[in-house]
């Protein structure tokens, strides 16, 4: 573990993401403009898209179903028993219970980018259509907690009938580009997938690497609301990916996945939604306190998951399947 540790915590990605930390905490002006971070994100969405939907082309249908009916399960009991234990252990209001559990029920699409480039890097095998999984854990997941904190409360005006929420699920920018990025890949194949290789293939990591920077400045200017948010978050935050990882590998094996591709389902069960989750509960549950959410999934979760997380869950798996 050790060594994987070093490993992931001296690659670029990882070297970047510490690099904005600290040019947060020492008010550095090092910063991306927002243009540019948001053409960051539709291309790393657009790329991961793309190659899980080649590698959907190429797989066995019988071999998806069962990963399939895991992610669901997974979509729907993982904001249970996190708004369960965020009521009753951390005696949190019923919104602020519900806005955490969807963070943490759903998943971090760059979470999950940053474990296959780490995946890659130790030379471990994957299932190609894991990606797919990434969206489809996020809706459910979302609507799940939007279901509990709205629960004997009149729903705020954009979210009556449930149609905004659904708009802000399905058409926004991180399903789009996902879903999106996996049917062209799925509809073209490694044909389609060779003509914009140079594009989306060899610069990847660098892409990845330049986003990571300016995450790590997003979360170093939220760490001084740690103080706000009291020792149950924090260890919230540090506890729960890993059970929820544990849980995830877990589904992963029964599932039939291979150990490169259960450790993938764990960090999709491990990993906290900072993109569309935060976005869907602005829209369902504005009366949640973001100091919360947001702290809790971007200024402690993602960085445990990227400099402890990843390789802890490589070990995990590989014990699973020893």
């Amino acid at each position: 573990m050790l060594s994987l540790a070093a490993e992931n915590l001296l690659s670029p990605m990882t070297l970047a993401f510490v690099l904005g930390l600290v040019a947060a905490l020492v008010r550095s002006d090092l910063k991306l403009p927002a243009e540019v971070q948001a053409a960051l994100s539709l291309y790393l969405l657009l790329a991961i898209g793309l190659k899980g939907g080649v590698a959907l082309s190429e797989a066995d249908p019988s071999a998806v179903v069962l990963p399939v009916l895991a992610t669901l399960v997974l979509g729907v009991t993982q904001p249970a028993w996190s708004y369960a234990i965020l009521r009753r252990l951390g005696r949190f209001s019923r919104v602020d219970a519900a806005a955490l559990a969807a963070h943490y029920g759903s998943v971090s699409a760059v979470t999950f980018i940053a474990a296959i480039a780490f995946l890659t890097a130790a030379g471990v095998p994957h299932e190609g259509f894991m990606p797919a999984l990434v969206a489809l854990l996020e809706v459910p997941a979302i609507l799940v907690a939007m279901w509990l904190g709205r629960r004997g409360s009149t729903p705020p005006r954009d979210a009556e009938g449930g149609g905004g929420l659904w708009h802000e699920l399905l058409a926004g920018k991180v399903t789009m580009a996902l879903v999106g990025g996996l049917v062209i890949g799925l509809l073209t194949g490694k044909s389609g997938m060779a003509q914009v290789e140079p594009f989306f293939v060899d610069p990847f990591k660098g892409v990845l690497a330049l986003f990571l920077l300016e995450l790590g400045r997003m979360a170093g200017s939220r760490l001084r609301d740690l103080r706000s948010a009291g020792v149950f978050l924090i260890l919230f935050g540090t506890v729960m990916p890993v059970a929820h990882a544990a849980v995830g590998i877990g589904l992963g094996y029964m599932a039939g996945l291979s150990a490169g591709g259960a450790y993938l389902f764990g960090v999709l069960a491990a990993s906290a939604s900072y993109i569309a989750a935060p976005a869907a509960v602005r829209m369902a549950l504005p009366e949640a306190n973001p100091g919360y959410y947001v702290t809790a999934s971007l200024a402690i979760t993602f960085p445990f998951n990227l400099t402890v997380g990843l390789p802890l869950y490589l070990m995990m798996a590989e014990a699973l399947y020893t």
